[in-house]
């Protein structure tokens, strides 16, 4: 059996990946992929608090995970979508105008 801390340590490599491409990679959708890496580091971050018998709170709570994930996937999808139809790039240095 794997022990839950090497699941921890592959979330924290998993979620520092993440963040490392959302800052590094200048396309929406690349950026949108790296959120999503940083969601399921959380959810595996939670699946392994769920390593002991009895223990299905964790489990609730990645299936809520996985649901606000589908939900934000089809939301940024349709957002970078519009976007590109729109500017006719998806690449954020060339999207200065839409700022607040």
């Amino acid at each position: 059996m794997i022990p839950p801390l090497a699941f921890f340590v592959l979330a924290a490599v998993l979620f520092v990946l993440g963040v490392v491409a959302f800052f590094v990679k200048k396309d929406l959708l690349t950026q949108f992929m790296a959120v999503e890496v940083m969601l399921n580091a959380g959810n595996l971050a939670f699946l392994a608090l769920t390593a002991g018998p009895g223990r299905a709170n964790a489990q609730a709570i990645v299936l809520f995970v996985i649901a606000v994930a589908a939900a934000e996937a089809v939301v940024g999808l349709s957002v970078i979508v519009l976007v590109f139809r729109r500017r006719k790039s998806i690449r954020t240095d060339e999207l200065r105008d839409l700022k607040g």
